[in-house]
């Protein structure tokens, strides 16, 4: 949390205080607007002040679980001196704006309606500013540990990416070997980059151009398998180039049009990978002129790819991002992925696709 933030917590967090201070200060003792307002500014500037001492205090003094005595103790004598400290304060402030007024130095004593009374409210003070406090670091934790957790459960989903793939591209190693041992050898090789990338990729968001380094080595291998029965076409904006996507988002698109377009296929199978950007959305289409199947066949099918991408689509994005698959037997298959656009300089450590 940055200070000026913080200060500005703060500065909202004391109004309403102010305004009550301000209302009893003309009513109660029925001074004029100005004169109440800004002596209640004054009371209000001193107890905010202290209260940042309050603030730190309480970070040093975690609350308990179970409570325990001891705790409500330190508090008690803390609130007690909070209180004295604010009398001593506001006195002193009203001391130094007497002594203006009037020219000459005036030791003034607050007291209000009197020293216990004035004692009292000092210490609602200081447990209206430790509650509000330690709420805070709760509120604070809370979402600490929420963040903590969509994390692993991202890292836990981006890591069920890597068996999956490595399964279906050992797959077609294996399918090589018998018919193309040299192919076989390219495509291990091919495999060995894409999975040290794999393994090495921890990032949640990637740009655009490092995803397409890694789908362009699995679809390598693939075209090794399939031969003439697999053509590839991209078509990807400049502008598109460095926007960020989740790690392995498009490999996942790629592999399902794959795998339901061009294997159940006889026929020559052209995939086309597209990615624009328009009204800050990049737009990310997989199209195949392939056999095609019911989208509801697909969704619900034994793979877990697509699944898993719209889970962590969700943790990312929440509602902001859309992944939609329209395909019909015979038809080939269209999946979209939209989601916000944003884009990281074309910066060095974006591996070359060699």
């Amino acid at each position: 949390m940055s200070r000026a933030w913080l200060w500005l917590q703060i500065i909202i967090g004391w109004l309403p205080i102010w305004a009550l201070f301000t209302l009893m200060m003309v009513s109660a003792h029925d001074l004029p607007l100005l004169s109440g307002t800004l002596y209640a500014s004054r009371m209000m500037a001193a107890a905010a002040v202290l209260g940042v001492a309050v603030h730190r205090f309480t970070a040093r003094l975690p609350w308990p679980h179970p409570m325990q005595v001891r705790f409500v103790l330190t508090h008690f004598i803390a609130a007690a001196l909070y209180a004295a400290a604010w009398l001593v304060l506001i006195s002193a402030i009203e001391s130094v704006v007497q002594s203006v007024a009037h020219g000459h130095f005036a030791a003034v004593f607050v007291v209000g309606p009197g020293v216990i009374p004035f004692m009292i409210v000092g210490v609602w003070l200081y447990v209206i500013v430790a509650g509000v406090t330690y709420s805070n670091r709760a509120a604070q934790r809370a979402a600490q540990i929420e963040a903590l957790a969509a994390r692993a459960q991202l890292a836990a989903l981006r890591a069920q990416l890597h068996p999956h793939f490595l399964f279906n591209a050992l797959h077609t190693v294996v399918q090589l070997i018998p018919v193309d041992p040299r192919g076989a050898v390219r495509a291990a090789e091919q495999l060995a980059g894409a999975l040290r990338t794999a393994i090495e990729e921890e990032r949640d968001l990637v740009p655009l151009t490092a995803e397409l380094i890694f789908v362009r080595r699995y679809l390598a291998i693939e075209c090794m398998r399939f031969g003439d029965r697999l053509g590839v076409r991209e078509e990807i904006d400049a502008a598109a180039q460095y926007a960020l996507l989740p790690s392995f988002a498009l490999q996942t698109l790629v592999e399902n049009a794959v795998r339901h377009g061009a294997a159940p296929r006889a026929e020559t199978t052209t995939l086309t990978i597209a990615a624009r950007v328009s009204d800050g959305t990049l737009c990310l289409t997989v199209t195949d002129n392939g056999a095609g199947a019911a989208s509801t066949q697909i969704e619900s099918g034994s793979g877990t790819g697509l699944r898993r991408l719209r889970e962590r689509l969700r943790h990312l994005y929440g509602t902001r991002a859309q992944l939609e698959i329209s395909s019909a037997s015979g038809k080939g298959l269209r999946a979209t992925l939209t989601l916000p656009c944003t884009t990281t300089s074309a910066v060095a450590g974006v591996p070359s696709d060699e």
